[in-house]
């Protein structure tokens, strides 16, 4: 029996473009690292099975460039990046203090590499969007929002930037783009990119506190012609759908209503579901799938990107059901056989429920923050002030020069098999026994800092300009995941800074967990993935422009 896509009444027919690369899930933080790639993969896996690729075009990304990705981290630490290995790194011990790699961010076989594959989608997404090739891009590899300019943080070493570039893109087309994060975490490194300008609003809804990165407190609300538009709701532990729903609707309607994009980017971190290792709120994957839907409704260009996620039966749950809104379809609640079956027993059903956990977020406290947040759109203007003018794809130096070696590119080309060869599957790494379930979730501060000084807070809006290449379409994917084995460093844990926003209590850190070293072994159980279509796209050659 074919699994179950029932028709959302009433909803318009949506073009979507979804971007997968199977070699994501080849890469390994380590040892007892939360972190797990192999989550993009286990959710693809439910997509095909589902029959999703029947609704929407599929694309593989051509992995980022150094080029590219100097456009908004600086030279020095992209070439870091792209030089450090497991081999070498006690050569740069300096380097890795200097660049925030090591704990949270470790070094592992293959580093540079997974932050080119894992970036592509969401250029490529915005790019599509812009053109009017689709009305809805998702690229679940994508959403890591803690990068900075030089400095890894909170598992992310420079996806970050990627939203980053992503929004510029947009901004080639649309005054004006908004960005929604409502990952557990704040959205500390795209709000610092964009905080100094009126022509991207970004919004944030996240536990404040003793937790990390200890940054998206309410009165944070950016600085210049910026001011009013970086909102932040902060949070307490426990928070419940309705709960959830009662602040969401409110603030994003007016916000629509206030600032009118012209494009939306919906970061749909998971770790704010409940029973996420990490995380400490209580949505349930239809709780957390609302914002998507609710997100849909207002008829925008609209980028679907990844983002936190350390249970990883659950993330694959809830971006598997997200992806089939996008695509204007529920899907049933019975799993199909996948590749990963096995993992999502005991009920093999497609649902995160909520727990019992107490919801600390009174009534009184999110409607006294909900009506300062108000307060703050009521400051935000109308459309900026800017002239909207074509931006040239590349300089004009360059405009009559070919890149020779672009016409004789692989469009299946992949790392050499002699890498793949040289990994091994790590214990563990599809394991969803570490701290996780009920009672399960981790202390936070045992993987990411508690906080991050105050002092040392950066802020500015990006220039952009990229070079790029091409898309091509994806074929199934049949091979197992292949991970490295290179071990990380232990975590560490920073103070947390003082808390100064409106005496806003938000409560203690979580308990810490006792680890469970459990390891089931690699699931050889599931089904051939389904044919997928062929699709060409394109992201352009350079994009640029102040903003």
């Amino acid at each position: 029996m074919p699994p179950e896509m029932i028709p959302i009444d009433g909803e318009e027919k949506k073009r979507v473009c979804y971007f997968f690369d199977s070699d994501v899930s080849g890469f390994h933080y380590g040892p007892g690292h939360p972190m797990k790639p192999t989550r993009i993969r286990m959710c693809h896996s439910l997509v095909m099975n589902y029959g999703l690729y029947k609704r929407m075009e599929i694309f593989r990304a051509k992995p980022a460039t150094k080029r590219e990705m100097t456009q908004f981290h600086s030279d020095e630490y992209v070439e870091f990046l792209s030089r450090i290995t497991p081999v070498n790194m006690n050569s740069f011990v300096k380097e890795q203090h200097k660049y925030n790699v090591g704990d949270d961010c470790p070094v592992f076989d293959g580093l540079f590499d997974y932050c080119a594959i894992s970036a592509g989608g969401s250029m490529e997404g915005a790019a599509r969007l812009s053109r009017d090739k689709c009305d809805i891009a998702v690229n679940w590899a994508g959403g890591l929002h803690h990068a900075k300019k030089s400095e890894a943080s909170g598992f992310c070493y420079v996806n970050g930037m990627y939203i980053v570039l992503g929004i510029l893109e947009l901004l080639r087309y649309h005054q004006r783009v908004l960005y929604i994060d409502v990952d557990v975490h704040h959205g500390d490194g795209v709000e610092e990119a964009f905080y100094t300008t009126d022509r991207v609003m970004t919004v944030s809804f996240h536990k404040y506190g003793e937790f990390f990165p200890g940054t998206g407190e309410l009165r944070d609300v950016g600085i210049g012609k910026g001011k009013y538009y970086a909102l932040n709701f902060p949070l307490r532990d426990g928070i419940t759908n309705e709960n959830y729903k009662s602040v969401f609707e409110p603030v994003i309607r007016q916000v629509m209503e206030s600032y009118d994009p012209g494009a939306v980017v919906l970061q749909c971190g998971t770790d704010s579901l409940s029973g996420d290792k990490l995380g400490c709120f209580n949505l349930s994957m239809r709780g957390h799938a609302n914002c998507v839907k609710f997100v849909k409704s207002f008829n925008k260009p609209l980028l679907l990107v990844g983002g936190g996620g350390y249970t990883m039966r659950n993330v694959s749950r809830c971006w598997a059901y997200e992806t089939g809104l996008a695509a204007g379809v529920e899907l049933g609640k019975e799993i199909p056989m996948n590749e990963y079956y096995e993992y999502f027993g005991p009920d093999y059903e497609l649902d995160v429920k909520s727990s019992n956990m107490d919801d600390m977020n009174s009534p009184e406290y999110l409607d006294r923050v909900k009506n300062i947040v108000l307060e703050h759109l009521r400051h935000v203007g109308g459309p900026p002030s800017v002239q909207m003018t074509d931006v040239p794809r590349m300089p004009v130096d360059e405009m009559v020069e070919d890149d020779p070696d672009e016409d004789m590119d692989d469009p299946n080309n992949r790392r050499p098999q002699r890498l793949l060869d040289s990994r091994r599957q790590a214990d563990g790494e599809l394991s969803d026994s570490d701290d996780e379930g009920e009672g399960g979730r981790r202390n936070q501060a045992s993987h990411k800092g508690a906080g991050s000084p105050t002092s040392g807070r950066r802020f500015g809006a990006p220039v952009g300009i990229m070079s790029t290449g091409t898309t091509h379409g994806v074929g199934p994917s049949g091979a197992p995941p292949v991970a490295g084995a290179a071990s990380a460093p232990a975590g560490g844990q920073t103070s947390a800074p003082e808390q100064t926003a409106m005496d806003i209590d938000d409560g203690s850190l979580l308990s810490q967990a006792t680890k469970n070293t459990a390891t089931p072994p690699a699931s050889t159980n599931g089904t051939a993935s389904a044919p997928l279509p062929k699709a060409d796209g394109e992201r352009p050659k350079h994009l640029g422009g102040l903003v």
